[in-house]
């Protein structure tokens, strides 16, 4: 990305500054260096703005069609990009028939945003159900602090659209086998696959012993041959854990199994509990790793009465977990787990205070875009408060009753 401070003053008769404070960006539309931004009506707020247009306007409707774009990244003086081609589609599953809905971004050549590496593939997140905004962000950092394999980088950004506002979205790395993502060998016997609820039209599945869905994300073509190769390796881990006839060691790296199940049960989140967006890697003549951990809109506190409760136990009761908790083995590293990383987990309250005051203003508009702060009487708003400090103190809250409730159970 390169700058446009150097030409800023040429543009000056191109654009209308109301008090300094909002700005209408309408160049030339003949003008192929810039996409228009207005922001008079949703000012600046100290984080970056990615401006999107598709061609002749065309809607997002599904998660199939990829609509050819244009995109410019936004500073709080102008441009900061160039005009970068790139295809946009709907992505999510629930969260895609949402007003404000998350799309995925495919550019034309690898682009490095924000300092993080280049790639082509990006997501938009909406976060909606998440009135705090943090949720997965905190997570991702979380992940990364112990010392996860992989967790993707993000960035918070109000995202544009056809011009008009849709409100603050975390751009995220796209989950894929790729050297500063998921680093694993790009073989025909290197798989990073999914376990899921839903699936796509271009979807690779299987069905395993204990039931569960998997979707298949790499090898991105699999044959018949690498399908089976996983299918059986996963259902004969399956049988193993399920009679409790197995070495774990020599099936799963236990020490990223129990980062991942922490991360999960900690956070209480709905889909981690083996539902879906549950990332798994595994190659010929190597044993089982968990991650990367992805999509928790629906953790710390969000959902049913049951899942509001920063009480009980969720995620070791479901899925692979159910069964590796039967294992004396699992069970002890999992209580010597928390004991030596009890802090990190406890100071996450406490990182909520730099990214909160950085989406203080952003937040004004996302609410004044969409007014659900107060809204709690239909899924998935299921909460209620009186303005964005508000929603960031519960969450604050949650989280200390969760490790306090932890600790007296463990």
């Amino acid at each position: 990305m390169r700058p446009f401070k150097n030409v800023i003053k040429a543009l000056l008769a191109g654009f209308i500054c109301f008090c300094c404070t909002s700005c209408i960006w309408d160049y030339d539309s003949a003008d192929s260096r810039y996409l228009p931004l207005d922001d008079s009506e949703y000012p600046y707020a100290g984080i970056p703005r990615l401006v999107i247009e598709t061609d002749d306007f065309t809607q997002i409707r599904n998660r199939e069609n990829k609509i050819p774009s244009k995109l410019q990244v936004y500073g709080k003086d102008g441009p900061e990009s160039e005009v970068l081609d790139l295809t946009v589609k709907g992505r999510g599953h629930s969260s895609f028939t949402m007003a404000k809905y998350s799309i995925k971004l495919k550019f034309s050549e690898k682009q490095s945003l924000f300092g993080m590496p280049a790639d082509k593939e990006w997501d938009l997140i909406s976060n909606q159900r998440d009135k705090s905004m943090l949720r997965n962000y905190i997570t991702y950092q979380l992940a990364h602090i112990l010392q996860d394999d992989y967790s993707p980088r993000v960035q918070f950004v109000e995202f544009y659209l056809n011009r008009r506002y849709m409100g603050v979205y975390l751009l995220a790395e796209h989950i894929k086998v790729a050297k500063h993502r998921v680093n694993i060998p790009k073989t025909d016997s290197s798989f990073l696959f999914e376990k899921t609820r839903e699936a796509d039209d271009d979807d690779i599945l299987f069905q395993s012993h204990l039931d569960c869905i998997f979707n298949i994300k790499y090898p991105k073509d699999p044959t018949k041959e690498s399908i089976d190769l996983l299918k059986t390796h996963v259902n004969e881990f399956e049988k193993r854990i399920e009679n409790d006839s197995i070495t774990l060691s020599d099936w799963i790296d236990i020490e990223d199994f129990v980062r991942y199940y922490w991360i999960q049960e900690f956070s209480k989140n709905i889909d981690g509990a083996f539902g879906r967006s549950i990332f798994i890697t595994w190659r010929v003549g190597d044993i089982f790793r968990m991650g990367p951990v992805w999509d928790f809109d629906l953790a710390y506190g969000i959902g049913n009465d049951k899942m509001m409760s920063p009480c009980d136990w969720y995620v070791r009761k479901q899925g692979w977990y159910k069964h590796l908790f039967k294992s004396p083995v699992f069970k002890d590293r999992a209580r010597k787990y928390w004991i030596a990383n009890r802090e990190r987990f406890e100071d996450l309250k406490d990182s909520i205070n730099a990214p909160s005051a950085l989406l203080e203003k952003a937040a004004k508009n996302e609410f004044k875009r969409w007014p659900t702060i107060r809204v709690d009487d239909q899924w998935p708003f299921v909460d209620s408060y009186k303005n964005y400090r508000e929603a960031v103190d519960s969450l604050r809250v949650w989280i200390d009753q969760r490790v306090q409730w932890i600790d007296n159970n463990l």
